[in-house]
């Protein structure tokens, strides 16, 4: 069983917590002749594929390196820039690492302000009166599951599509958050959880779950 991420969201839809857990590297490295046909641009501190894909490089992935040399926002590890490196027709063949960019935390505040309207919108399209809203939300290569308390805090998970007992993995972050996060004087509510006891307890969870699976807990 692998666990990607775990996040919680606030009644407001704020996000208040988030763990990335074992998130895949998606890496592409491919040799490329003069002119590049694919078309790169800087955003957002990096250097991004904006047009074009082929081999495992998609439009959003991210420049990793340069003949081996380490791209840091636009500029490789000896200082030059990454732009004119690829300009000049000399440097061909180039050697060109992509990969999948992690999501910052500004990216998932919006995901996660995003997800809130979606999940009210599921309550609201159920012929049959109080709808608990997305519970389980499956994909090709995920699962997402969401628990919702009687306060409307909600607890996400997303997961490997296979993944079983999802609700009851769920619970136990709920009264981990009860235990560790809710009982500290110092937290106030709605606000982000920064309590070491609680991302303790978690991170054990998570291993414990991935090893041994849910039907322990």
């Amino acid at each position: 069983m692998v666990i990607y991420g775990v996040y919680i969201v606030s009644k407001s839809g704020g996000l208040i917590y988030n763990y990335d857990h074992n998130i895949p590297k998606v890496e592409t490295e491919k040799t490329f002749g003069f002119p590049l046909d694919i078309k790169l641009q800087y955003e957002n501190k990096k250097v991004v594929v904006v047009f074009g894909q082929r081999d495992g490089i998609n439009v959003g992935h991210m420049l990793l390196s340069v003949n081996g040399s380490t791209v840091t926002g636009c500029t490789t590890e000896d200082g030059r820039d990454v732009f004119d490196i690829i300009a000049s027709k000399e440097n061909y063949p180039l050697s060109l690492k992509f990969g999948r960019p992690r999501a910052t935390t500004n990216e998932k505040i919006v995901l996660a302000s995003m997800f809130y309207p979606l999940f009210a919108l599921a309550s609201q399209l159920s012929p049959v009166p109080k709808c608990s809203g997305i519970e389980i939300l499956t994909a090709d290569t995920f699962k997402l599951a969401c628990f919702q308390t009687l306060t409307g805090v909600k607890f996400i998970v997303v997961t490997d599509p296979n993944m079983q007992g999802t609700d009851v993995f769920l619970k136990r972050i709920y009264e981990l958050y009860s235990d560790y996060a809710l009982k500290n004087p110092f937290y106030s509510l709605e606000m982000p959880i920064r309590c070491e006891l609680f991302d303790t307890s978690l991170h054990t969870l998570l291993e414990l779950v991935e090893k041994s699976g849910t039907a322990n807990l």
